[in-house]
């Protein structure tokens, strides 16, 4: 049963390396679902939120609280990202979210952290 466990884990971390798996699959999951608490995990240590013209430098945790907050008041229907590039060691991800009766644009900006990559910027706007 052990053994079984450890396969498991592996390869279940082996899917999250930053070679073989798409970031952006997790993550407009969670957005879609609005699940702050599950999206944290991909969040970096210290990341930039912005919503509408709100930008803050914030920890994991106060990241957390403020989409919370807003996934709170604007309960995601959808997320569907329309367009990604990246580079060496980053990717960046545009997409609408319908939440809350309103269409918003959010930017995501992830950069590699060891064997995976972390978000760094997540900004969401209003549309229109």
């Amino acid at each position: 049963m052990l053994s079984a466990l450890a396969v498991m884990l592996v390869f279940s971390v082996s899917d999250m390396t930053a070679d073989s798996y798409d970031v952006f699959v997790p993550i407009t999951k969670y957005i879609a679902a609005g699940d702050a608490e599950s999206l944290s995990a991909w969040f970096a240590d210290n990341l930039e939120v912005s919503i509408f013209t709100r930008t803050i430098d914030s920890s994991k945790n106060q990241a957390t609280q403020v989409l919370k907050f807003f996934f709170r008041n604007h309960r995601p229907r959808s997320f569907t990202i329309g367009h990604t590039a990246s580079g060496p060691n980053s990717k960046y991800a545009l997409g609408n979210l319908i939440a809350g009766g309103e269409v918003f644009q959010v930017t995501i900006f992830v950069s590699r952290c060891g064997p995976t990559y972390k978000i760094q910027q997540l900004k969401i706007d209003r549309m229109g």
